[in-house]
């Protein structure tokens, strides 16, 4: 409706004060919100081989990554793999699947190809999606277990000194809660995956992270959520 309009049908019905008051108020904060719909599509099966496959053992390690779109508002937006994981009751995780071009310099023509990606973070509500950097993470070395609004995995630091660590992640956190190095990086010959899927515990909190053919160990988690949601929730309070 145009603002105009709408004022000159206020007039008729609210006293004069209240539309003097109204009437500096700016037409975006008279408009009601938009509403944004966030889906995922149907599941599919694309060829995937694993990056760190080789000659050799590429045709027993070739699989298939299951991958679906993510929209918002009816416009496609990102393609994700594995289930999403419900942070809060209008926010939640996901991975993002990438079409990279493995061609060589040589090769005539692109050679597309799909790969796990790095993990997103939608907010159902605003439709916004954010990239997550999750500290040290590569998805060769194993994938992320979600509890709550922390992440855990094995990582591999960057330095020049490398290594393998256990990490903890929090979402909103500068920091990783639990950082540990429990193991030697690069390794010529590592078992796949490099680390078993962490296993979480409730009360208390804690979570036990194990490399492959090595030992657990399991660290207390200390914290309370630290996930800042877009927009104003004021009236469900």
């Amino acid at each position: 409706m145009n603002f105009s309009l709408y004022l000159s049908l206020l007039r008729r019905y609210l006293p004069t004060s209240l539309l003097l008051v109204l009437s500096f108020v700016p037409a975006r904060l008279l408009a009601a919100p938009k509403v944004h719909t966030v889906t995922l599509g149907p599941s599919r099966r694309a060829p995937y081989v694993p990056t760190d496959a080789t000659p050799e053992t590429k045709s027993d390690e070739a699989s298939t990554l299951r991958v679906r779109a993510l929209y918002v508002d009816d416009r496609q937006k990102e393609w994700t793999t594995g289930e999403i994981h419900d942070v809060t009751d209008r926010t939640f995780t996901v991975r993002r699947a990438l079409r990279l071009n493995d061609a060589l310099p040589t090769d005539p023509a692109p050679r597309w190809v799909w790969e796990p990606g790095p993990w997103l973070m939608v907010d159902r509500i605003s439709g916004h999606i954010t990239a997550l950097h999750l500290p040290d993470f590569d998805s060769v070395v194993s994938n992320v277990v979600w509890f709550r609004d922390y992440a855990a995995y094995c990582g591999i630091a960057t330095t020049a000194r490398g290594g393998l660590f256990a990490v903890v992640a929090q979402l909103g956190a500068r920091k990783a809660v639990v950082q540990k190095k429990i193991g030697e990086w690069p390794q010529s010959n590592h078992f796949i995956p490099v680390c078993q899927l962490a296993s979480w515990q409730r009360l208390p909190m804690r979570v036990t992270i194990q490399p492959t053919g090595g030992q657990a160990t399991t660290y207390d988690v200390f914290g309370s959520s630290s996930l800042v949601e877009e927009g104003d929730n004021s009236d469900e309070n």
